[in-house]
């Protein structure tokens, strides 16, 4: 091998550029040559990444392509890539790193032929291997993917949090992750690798080997993404759009791109900034797919209904409850005029009795003013304890809370639906309420992971508590003007 040829197969991104064959968009197999985005995140690739961007611009294949041609040319590394389920990591497997690799030069198969060779595994003469799961649970990896993080934190939140805490450990210090993905809401394991990764870049310290690096890539660098404005029909919504994106980010879009984006947008509607965000804070905006209350609360923003919301002295305020044990204890604080119902505020905590939640309104109706109306709860605080043989609404008259009782209901679908009836009629103070909205964005249907598909039943997670309130508000007679006199007890906790 003379030395040209020498120096280019010793040059990886010589080898990335001119050795692998993938299959393009339209399904053709060509050989790759690295875009500007694939180049651009190769150039400033850091130990550990978390890559938030806008779809098909290229970064799983990137990635396997790299981690690929790392196993082939050097010896004894372990290369692994968890995909959301079995069906996109087999893909991965079959049409990315397995394609990739059965059309590289004759002599580069003969010479590195795999040892082992399985329908998730290629190990290779050298001792390397690329393997694609939906888990890594044990063994050490020098290279890590992470294929769309969001949707797994989504569906399967416990998977997330044992990628997290076991995949990623199994990485040293010197070995590279990736944790790349769509955006699925503001919660979860992929929201807080990005939260804490931006918060990094804004401070401008130097990253340590275990520090994640924050990669955005938003759809309006991509050259590809433009199209004729002669047949474009932009409404006027999306002009608003395009006028604030300028004003408020700087970023100016040109009648091409304006004509791809309203393209798009007309078919993905409500799915636009995630799958193709123009700034990162946009892409959490989004809801979660299976979010029951995903329209409403588009439709709340749209409007600027979460915003401050100021606390009116002469309106009472009545709060609406979920109330758990050992369990998270949740209480919507609002107010009502007219046809209007304002949520004010928003408190939860978990593991306390009654005495401790009507302690905290007690401090809250000193610190801002408060005075009190009516109090909502569902119809299980009518159970007695076992041991004591007193019901918790009981106990909440003895604090001061005389609660009126909301109605079991038989159907779980018939509280999802009084709360989207509701919701429109809502203001929401954007500051007090903010943990209490996202559990609403985030309360979601049940992932069926057997039969791929959502199960009827909401999912319990930490979501609920807030949401469940919620529905505890919605099916209240909340615009009932009869008005109570304050109640007197004896510790001294003024609550009507």
């Amino acid at each position: 091998m003379d030395a040209e040829l020498v120096e280019k197969f010793s040059d990886r991104l010589w080898r990335l550029n001119n050795l692998y064959w993938i299959v393009d968009k339209s399904g053709n197999p060509v050989q790759f040559i690295m875009n500007r985005a694939q180049r651009r995140l190769l150039k400033a690739m850091h130990n550990r990444n978390v890559i938030l961007k806008a779809r098909q611009l290229g970064f799983s294949t990137i990635i396997q392509l790299y981690m690929l041609d790392a196993a082939l040319w050097n010896s004894h590394l372990a290369g692994g890539v968890i995909a959301q389920d079995r069906e996109s990591a087999e893909d991965i497997f079959t049409n990315k790193v397995r394609f990739a690799y059965d059309r590289l030069p004759q002599a580069i198969q003969a010479h590195l032929a795999p040892s082992q060779d399985s329908v998730r595994k290629l190990t290779f003469r050298n001792g390397s291997s690329m393997t694609v799961g939906t888990s890594m649970r044990s063994g050490t990896l020098q290279m890590l993917h992470i294929s769309e993080m969001g949707k797994i934190a989504a569906k399967f939140p416990d998977k997330a949090r044992e990628i997290v805490t076991g995949s990623m450990e199994t990485v040293p210090l010197d070995g590279i992750v990736w944790v790349e993905s769509t955006a699925e809401g503001r919660e979860g394991a992929f929201y807080d690798l990005v939260k804490r990764a931006r918060s990094l870049q804004d401070s401008g310290r130097p990253l340590g080997p275990l520090d994640f690096r924050f990669h955005f890539f938003p759809w309006w660098e991509e050259p590809s993404y433009r199209d004729d404005p002669e047949r474009a029909v932009i409404h006027p919504p999306l002009r608003e759009y395009f006028d604030e994106l300028e004003k408020k980010h700087g970023i100016k879009l040109t009648p091409e791109q304006k004509a791809w984006y309203a393209g798009k947008e007309a078919t993905l509607g409500e799915d636009m900034k995630r799958e193709h965000p123009s700034h990162p804070d946009e892409a959490f905006e989004q809801a979660i797919v299976g979010a029951y209350y995903a329209s409403q609360f588009r439709n709340l923003r749209q409007q600027r209904r979460i915003t401050s919301v100021p606390h009116s002295p002469e309106l009472q305020v009545n709060t609406a409850w979920d109330l758990g044990m050992s369990d998270s204890t949740a209480i919507w604080l609002f107010q009502v005029h007219g046809r209007e119902i304002r949520v004010i505020d928003y408190i939860e905590d978990s593991g306390e009795g009654i005495a401790h939640y009507a302690e905290l309104l007690k401090q809250r109706a000193e610190e801002r003013k408060y005075r009190y109306g009516r109090h909502f709860a569902p119809h299980d605080i009518n159970v007695r304890e076992l041991g004591s043989g007193i019901s918790r609404l009981e106990v909440a008259l003895e604090h001061g809370i005389r609660f009126e009782v909301v109605p079991r209901i038989e159907r779980q679908a018939d509280g999802i639906q009084a709360v989207r009836q509701v919701l429109p009629l809502c203001w929401f103070d954007e500051e007090k309420t903010t943990e209490g909205v996202k559990a609403l964005e985030h309360y979601r249907k049940q992932w069926d992971e057997r039969l791929g598909t959502y199960k009827s039943q909401p999912l319990h997670d930490w979501a609920s508590h807030g949401s469940k309130a919620f529905e505890t508000l919605a099916r209240a007679d909340v615009f009932r003007s009869a008005v109570r006199e304050p109640v007197e007890v004896k510790t001294k906790v003024m609550m009507a």
